[in-house]
């Protein structure tokens, strides 16, 4: 069983995510980062940057949300979340690192100016300049979600799963998409998977918890 390490509220849903649509048996063992909980020893000897999510499963060890999803699909979903071919796994790791140093500083950027700060303290300055970039990065997605209507061809990948879990942040940041119609559609279809709809269940029952 996979052990994830991290609040549902954090990128730790992104692996909840990725073990839900690959089938796997996992463990969400929660850690508060309110209380500091991911800066203790304990978390410490797994993740010594102390910051969440981490797995452990049998003698893996890991850190790093994305990464952590292509390992799982690797591990339990190929030929499904992993693509059987070639072509497809290049795609799966293109895009992962795509979101990762291209998408996720702009996307993150926005969503911590909306969600930690009250609407007279964001910096609206910064809001609009993180909109420009990302105009030209949807428009990256736009322009390959016109040759297929996944990233990694014609099904539904870990491509597309990192892709999503990191425009999410874009899209809750109040960043409209409606413009790149594809990529709107893309992301819609990436939303309403039944994986998606219970990490979304699970992280509004621990915000409920937390308010």
């Amino acid at each position: 069983m996979i052990k994830i390490y991290g609040s549902v509220m954090s990128r730790a849903s992104r692996n909840v995510w990725a073990a839900e649509e690959a089938g796997a048996a996992y463990e969400l063992v929660n850690l508060d980062f309110r209380k500091g909980e991911h800066k203790q020893p304990a978390f410490l000897a797994i993740n010594p940057a102390g910051k969440m999510p981490a797995i452990v499963d049998g003698a893996v060890t890991m850190s790093e949300s994305l990464g952590i999803n292509v390992y799982i699909a690797q591990k339990y979903s190929k030929g499904k979340l992993w693509p059987a071919d070639d072509a497809g796994q290049a795609k799966a790791l293109q895009w992962t690192l795509w979101a990762a140093a291209e998408l996720e500083p702009v996307a993150y950027g926005r969503l911590r100016e909306v969600l930690f700060k009250k609407p007279e303290e964001r910096d609206e300055k910064l809001l609009a300049d993180l909109a420009a970039k990302a105009g030209p990065l949807v428009q990256v997605l736009e322009t390959a979600l016109a040759q297929s209507p996944y990233l990694a061809g014609a099904a539904f990948s870990v491509a597309d799963l990192n892709a999503a879990c990191v425009m999410e942040y874009l899209v809750r940041s109040n960043f409209d998409i409606a413009p790149w119609p594809k990529t709107a559609a893309w992301f819609k279809a990436c939303s309403e998977r039944a994986a998606t709809k219970k990490v979304s269940d699970m992280r509004a029952a621990a915000m409920k918890v937390a308010a």
